[in-house]
């Protein structure tokens, strides 16, 4: 679990809703790769279905509708990922 807590003076009460400016970096890094890679799925499923002509292929058309549902949903937890640590920190 990552401690989301920083280390404040004895006597302070420490600002739970803040960040931890370096925490936030990298969190926004890694987010920022996965929204990289979330891209290179979707744009490639995107061709594969350009690749299958007339959707002759049903069965694979289900699975990429499948795969491009899945990318969407984490696209969308990442934006809420990203807005959350520009909320707080």
């Amino acid at each position: 679990m990552i401690d989301t807590q920083q280390n404040d003076a004895p006597g302070t009460e420490p600002d739970e809703s803040k960040i931890p400016s370096q925490l936030a970096e990298n969190i926004r890094r890694i987010s920022h790769d996965l929204s990289n890679a979330l891209e290179v799925i979707l744009q490639t499923n995107y061709l594969l279905g350009m690749t299958d002509g007339s959707g002759a292929n049903e069965e694979g058309k289900k699975w990429r509708e499948m795969l491009d549902q899945g990318v969407m949903q984490a696209t969308q937890i990442n934006r809420e990922l990203r807005d959350y640590v520009r909320a707080h920190s």
